[in-house]
């Protein structure tokens, strides 16, 4: 069977249960376990399906999100930890960016205290900063429902106004080839503002996000310091990185 008859079947497979299982795929293509693996890696790095242990699951369309209420349910112990280093950069004094998302969200609690200024488009989040006691500059715009982000020309203007010292920001996605991706056009041009604006951009993502792919790039992989949670759940292509930093649980 030649390769890439062995590829649209196993998309075709990944289509109909979303996870597929290594050894299934060998009996199926009548294929060894090295062949399966190299098309599986293939794949992934065109954004196609991301690798787990002992197989492979399907990756989230390009332009599907889940809401706030849904990623605040999911990987909370690696965001915590994640939050956590993030939160360990900033010092007093500092002018931050925080992104709209539940990963920047668990940072809040953690800059309690701190003398800082925080600018961001985040409605849930600035709400929650102001009940911290914390600075806090709501951007102007359209506020997307779903992520509860402020959007739009008005936003991306506004944020031409400040420089900050970090600008931490959220992803969907973190690709070696695509970078860090998200969505929404929009959104992804207001994070690539905040970012161009900021002294260093620290891109908050736990390792479920490593291999995924959005539609619209935020930045490319290299431009950012990404903080996961696990890198030893990571690809080669991302371990290599001197600039994906792992967080202490």
């Amino acid at each position: 069977m030649l390769t890439e008859e062995r590829k649209r079947k196993i998309l075709t497979e990944l289509d109909k249960k979303s996870v597929v299982q290594l050894r299934k795929l060998t009996d199926m293509l009548d294929a060894s376990e090295s062949t399966i693996r190299r098309d599986l890696g293939e794949l992934e790095k065109e954004g196609l399906l991301r690798r787990v242990h002992g197989g492979a699951e399907k990756t989230a369309s390009l332009t599907a999100e889940a809401g706030v209420q849904e990623k605040a349910t999911v990987h909370t112990a690696a965001k915590m930890a994640i939050a956590r280093a993030a939160a360990d950069m900033v010092n007093n004094g500092a002018l931050i960016f925080l992104d709209a998302g539940t990963s920047t969200g668990a940072m809040i609690p953690l800059l309690r205290g701190k003398d800082i200024t925080v600018v961001t488009t985040g409605v849930d989040n600035a709400s929650m900063l102001a009940d911290y006691g914390i600075k806090t500059i709501l951007l102007g715009g359209s506020v997307k429902p779903l992520t509860k982000a402020v959007i739009g020309a008005e936003a991306v203007r506004s944020l031409g106004q400040y420089r900050f010292n970090i600008a931490f920001l959220g992803t969907n996605g973190v690709h070696a080839e695509y970078g860090c991706t998200t969505p929404d056009p929009e959104e992804a041009a207001t994070k690539r503002v905040a970012a161009g604006q900021s002294a260093q951009a620290v891109v908050l993502a736990d390792s479920s996000k490593f291999g995924a792919v959005s539609f619209a790039q935020v930045l490319p992989i290299q431009d950012a310091l990404i903080i996961t949670d696990d890198r030893r759940e990571l690809d080669d292509s991302f371990t290599k990185l001197s600039n994906i930093k792992e967080a202490q649980f």
